[in-house]
């Protein structure tokens, strides 16, 4: 599996973004996804997590009820709908694949997307 991140960008405090994860390959749905990102200077942070089937997410405290994750397995395709954003959302965002394991550990994840960077000025 390929994994091709895009959507980022500068934006102001306050503003929203919407990232994308395409995904090469038949298998995209086998695989749970998430998104980490990894300010300057800091290590690589879980942000959000998304279920095979939709059915479960998970968010990182300082993102909940700001951000959404979906997908669409009929496109190969996750989403992330960034709103009120905050100069410290920014960083470079990174999609992953997991086909098992702790959705939260960096380790357990068998593909990564290239990031995307997302800068927002206050």
């Amino acid at each position: 599996v390929q994994l091709q991140a895009s959507g980022g960008g500068l934006v102001q405090a306050g503003g929203s973004l919407r990232l994308s994860c395409a995904a090469s390959g038949r298998t995209f749905s086998i695989y749970a996804m998430s998104w980490f990102r990894q300010a300057p200077g800091k290590a690589r942070e879980f942000v959000s997590f998304i279920s095979r089937s939709s059915g479960s997410t998970s968010y990182t405290d300082s993102v909940k009820g700001r951000f959404t994750i979906s997908r669409d397995n009929a496109k190969n395709t996750m989403y992330l709908q960034m709103n009120s954003l905050k100069p410290e959302d920014t960083a470079v965002y990174y999609c992953a694949a997991l086909r098992s394991g702790n959705y939260y550990l960096l380790d357990d994840y068998d593909y990564w997307g290239q990031g995307t960077l997302v800068t927002v000025s206050s």
